[in-house]
């Protein structure tokens, strides 16, 4: 398919939450391939899919949306993202099983988990009491959930596997999805269908990346094309409430840089709602978010990190330096695509997920190795892509500084940045995060 075709295929038309015609993007980081999608070495003679990753606002609802619609298919149906990799989110979704058991008054609750991927807060939730039944599209990943005893249904989310749940264990009580509610197209399709299996009194709950946080920070490497919403409360607040929801709680969680976890109910439930959320749409009218201009001026900082990093790396390379990646989850994606990085730069990505080793970057084409990797051919910078998890990271690999090695993020906020000081390189201590 050519570009052109793509570009006319797949274009989102009309906003997904509150159907008004979408304007044109204010931010376009190119045709990119799709982030979790890594070839293998036999890949490398085929062109990948490729598609634009742009970035539009609606000035409606506030929602900021992909201008272009990627078929689910093509990017869940194999699936190489596994939550439990890491130590800190085993820790994170332990946690959020106490704070959502701790919201169920019944003995014996059934939490639903919509793109439960390898099972692990299932597993946290049963560790909690409670009966548990995931859903997740990646054949892979539901084989793997169920082989653990972890109940799971290899579907999408839709009307078919909600009779499924509601004929083999009733109505649930608790219905989350963790960084899968901004994945989805049809979000309203979602929401009629949640509130279908959900009791009186049930809690929905979402975890997201939030869009403040990514204009804040300057976080763009979230942008990819499974990442299709990146929702702030108020435009969350207006479709929950189009479709017969109320948010009730929020509680902020470091995951992904600064993330929410959004509590919501039936309209009517006796739940009332908290401060915080008051607080959030407040802070939202104050700092603009909901104002064009604001994100015309983010786009033109994206434009200037991307500008300062690839000058360092330019520089570095001239001086005879090498340098590696750390972590390959899809933020490396798109940033090796958008900044234009190749093995010319980086010599490998290191990662510790098994599924990942031995294939490379899409688009980029770098190779995935594992840690021992590192160890055996150290270079003289790391560019930690995982840079949520850079803490993790640098005490494994810490001592890599006694001999020399470096360590680099590459990202940086142009407002918070001293005008003396390298923004990219961080410490064994590292406290940007």
């Amino acid at each position: 398919m050519s570009e052109i075709a793509k570009e006319l295929k797949y274009k989102k038309l009309v906003c997904r939450y509150c159907d008004t015609p979408l304007p044109v993007p204010f931010l376009e980081l190119g045709s990119m391939p799709l982030a979790n999608n890594l070839p293998r070495n036999e890949d490398l003679k085929t062109p990948e899919f490729a598609c634009p990753l742009s970035l539009v606002f609606c000035e409606k609802c506030g929602l900021v949306q992909l201008s272009h619609v990627v078929p689910p298919e093509l990017m869940f149906s194999h699936y190489l993202y596994v939550s439990s990799t890491t130590k800190t989110f085993q820790e994170h979704f332990a946690d959020y099983a106490r704070d959502v058991r701790g919201r169920i008054q019944s003995e014996s609750p059934l939490a639903v988990d919509i793109g439960s991927n390898d099972g692990l807060l299932l597993a946290c939730y049963q560790r909690e009491g409670m009966r548990i039944c995931g859903v997740d599209p990646a054949k892979n990943l539901a084989d793997e959930a169920n082989r653990k005893g972890l109940t799971t249904l290899n579907h999408f989310f839709n009307a078919a596997s909600v009779e499924q749940i509601l004929k083999d264990f009733g109505p649930a009580s608790v219905v989350s999805g963790n960084n899968v509610f901004a994945h989805i197209d049809d979000i309203q399709s979602v929401l009629k269908n949640v509130k279908r299996l959900l009791t009186p009194d049930g809690i929905f709950v979402i975890e997201f990346p939030y869009l403040g946080t990514m204009l804040d920070e300057m976080l763009f490497d979230m942008i990819y094309h499974e990442h299709l919403s990146y929702i702030g409360i108020t435009a969350l607040k207006f479709v929950a409430e189009r479709f017969g929801f109320e948010i009730f709680d929020i509680r902020e969680v470091a995951s992904h840089g600064g993330s929410l976890r959004v509590f919501m109910q039936k309209k009517g439930a006796a739940r009332p709602a908290a401060e915080i959320v008051g607080r959030y749409l407040a802070q939202e009218q104050k700092q603009k978010h909901l104002v064009f201009e604001t994100h015309q001026a983010f786009a033109g900082r994206v434009l200037r990190v991307k500008e300062e990093f690839m000058t360092l790396v330019r520089k570095l390379k001239a001086e005879g330096k090498t340098l590696s990646g750390y972590g390959a989850p899809a933020k490396a994606s798109t940033l090796c695509n958008f900044y234009g990085l190749t093995p010319e730069h980086l010599d490998y990505v290191v990662d510790d997920n098994p599924l990942k080793q031995g294939r490379f970057i899409p688009g980029a084409h770098i190779p995935v190795v594992p840690s021992a990797h590192l160890a055996a051919h150290p270079t003289d910078y790391v560019v930690i892509f995982a840079w949520n998890f850079a803490r993790e990271i640098i005490k494994k690999i810490g001592s890599l500084e006694d001999r020399g090695t470096r360590f680099l993020v590459p990202l940086f906020n142009p407002a918070k940045a001293t005008p003396s000081a390298n923004p990219f390189l961080i410490h064994s201590e590292p406290v940007r995060f």
